[in-house]
């Protein structure tokens, strides 16, 4: 970890769920933190296991309100944002499916671990239009339920399973974003054949 990386780190752990939350926060929003706020999850969960659900709501209320600053300079900007990024034709068919099934498009990214980019996702809910409730509800349910698994996964399996994801991480994310991609296929493709 780079010192400024190092110090953010350290200043989280002394401050317990408040430094969790800015953390996320940070990392959610303008500044990416790659593997800080996971890491500092299963850290504390170690330390004060009956504390999980403490943890994960503040690293999900941090991130939520990241995400939410993201979200809505894009809904603000959001024609602009993807002329930038897209041809107009396609930037349309972007934006007419991400709003037919933004909702699931931008909580399977919300699950997945690093270094799985989401920040994009939440860019184009905003351009998107989605409403804020929806949004919110979304990425605080995805998020919630990737912290509860972490926290739970690291009372379970302890410092063994820090070491994984110290040595392993992009393996096992990997292997997540595969299985949760798949996931999302086998939805997509049952509705499809239900219609």
């Amino acid at each position: 970890m780079t010192d400024f990386f190092a110090s953010i780190y350290e200043a989280a752990l002394r401050l317990g769920g408040p430094g969790l939350f800015g953390v996320a926060f940070l990392d959610s929003s303008f500044v990416p933190l790659p593997e800080i706020n996971d890491l500092l999850v299963v850290l504390m969960v170690m330390r004060n296991p009956v504390a999980l659900p403490y943890y994960a709501a503040m690293a999900t209320a941090g991130s939520v309100v990241g995400c939410y600053v993201l979200y809505v300079l894009a809904r603000r900007g959001g024609a602009t944002f993807l002329q930038r990024r897209m041809s107009s034709s396609r930037g349309q068919k972007v934006l007419a499916h991400y709003q037919r099934y933004g909702l699931l498009a931008l909580m399977v990214p919300a699950l997945l671990p690093p270094p799985a980019p989401f920040k994009i996702f939440v860019l184009l809910a905003g351009a998107a239009g989605i409403s804020p409730l929806r949004f919110i509800g979304g990425v605080a349910a995805a998020r919630f339920l990737r912290y509860i698994v972490l926290g739970w996964l690291a009372v379970r399996y302890g410092d063994a399973g820090l070491e994984l994801m110290r040595t392993r991480g992009p393996m096992v994310a990997a292997v997540a974003i595969t299985v949760i991609l798949a996931g999302g296929l086998a939805f997509w493709w049952m509705r499809r054949r239900s219609s």
